[in-house]
């Protein structure tokens, strides 16, 4: 058993209470440096080379890692921050793991998600990015990943929803590179700065006979710009 995996479960990860700096509002998706960025210390530092606990971090740009606990050697329960201006919803994830080892098998749950049904129980699998495997070969970019995927209701009930427990979905991955970092998610991530570089190169490419007009319209509550989008045809009637 590794020095550092001897006591469960403990805390080892904990971002619910920590909210995302406005100058990393608009930071990448994915870091070239640390995963949380330049500034923020990671919530927990492996102790020394031994030490295999996994080392996670959402405190980036569309990140809602909330808390991971350790359970086992190679096990973690992870929770989920809240959507903002919802009731609770929690149905998506996008966050980011290293100090991992190769060869052991990795089981994570996520056990705070709310729907009842899901595609993970029509075959769909987790996305991972891996800085080592875009190193290896540029342009390699997300990849669905994991086995043993399970989405199934728990006992923990969810708060204020009478009768409404919350679903837990487990799956099980071995990495391919010692010490690599890797990205986990839902989905393909869009970030807020993937669109302003997406609206930045239509407005750099329009074609002659197209009006593309970007107008402020309010700032959201993480503090980015909100646009209103005027976009037709210069033969277009009045």
């Amino acid at each position: 058993v590794d020095a550092a995996a001897s006591t469960y479960p403990r805390l080892v990860f904990n971002a619910a209470f920590q909210d995302l700096p406005k100058s990393a509002a608009i930071a990448g998706n994915i870091p070239a440096d640390w995963p949380g960025g330049k500034g923020l210390r990671p919530y927990y530092t492996p102790k020394d080379a031994r030490d295999a606990t996994l080392v996670f971090e959402s405190r980036f740009e569309c990140g809602n890692l909330a808390r991971a606990v350790q359970v086992d050697a190679y096990e973690y329960e992870l929770h989920l921050s809240v959507d903002t201006n919802t009731n609770g919803h929690t149905q998506w994830y996008y966050f980011s793991v290293s100090n991992m080892r190769a060869g052991p098998r990795y089981v994570l749950r996520i056990v705070n998600l709310l729907k009842k049904k899901n595609l993970y129980q029509e075959g769909l699998r987790p996305l991972m990015f891996s800085a080592a495997w875009e190193r290896e070969q540029p342009g390699q970019g997300w990849r669905r990943i994991g086995t043993s995927v399970e989405y199934y209701q728990n006992e923990n009930k969810v708060p204020r929803k009478r009768n409404r427990y919350y679903s837990t979905l487990r799956f099980e991955l071995e990495f391919p590179h010692e010490g690599d970092t890797c990205f986990l998610a839902h989905c393909y991530p869009y970030t807020y700065t993937d669109l302003v570089h997406h609206l930045n190169e239509l407005e750099r490419h329009l074609p002659a006979d197209v009006i593309f007009r970007r107008q402020y319209l309010c700032r959201t509550e993480a503090g980015n710009d909100c646009e209103l989008l005027t976009i037709t045809g210069r033969d277009a009637p009045a």
